[in-house]
């Protein structure tokens, strides 16, 4: 079977409809950048290093410097597709961030977004 082609989709084309969903629902480029960097484990310039070579969404992933354990507690449903059941790893990953962009828009608060706990 073909693999979808958002593997092969710059991860650079599709950045800036993640801040304009953001910032249209009154959220910045910088917590854009936090909720990739919390996911992923880039810092800002490796984040930008990877734009600027218009890396593709499995590479993206495949070099992601340190994905973070706590996305397993990421919940919910993107694109009608309930996140927790995508069974190919890659696609998974896409997902957990379209479902953090979406929380963000929806305007739920960062510590919420990035699971962290209230202790």
């Amino acid at each position: 079977m073909a693999k979808h082609r958002i593997y092969t989709t710059s991860f650079a084309s599709v950045y800036p409809l993640y801040v304009a969903k953001a910032e249209k629902k009154g959220r910045t480029k910088a917590e854009v950048d936090q909720v990739i960097s919390w996911l992923t484990g880039y810092g800002q310039k490796e984040l930008e290093a990877q734009l600027e070579q218009r890396t593709d969404f499995e590479t993206f992933f495949a070099k992601a410097p340190k994905i973070n354990p706590s996305r397993a507690l990421i919940k919910g449903v993107v694109c009608g597709v309930r996140v927790e059941d995508v069974k190919e790893p890659t696609m998974r990953e896409i997902r957990y961030l379209d479902k953090l962009i979406d929380e963000l828009a929806k305007g739920k608060a960062m510590d919420k977004i990035l699971r962290k706990s209230a202790d």
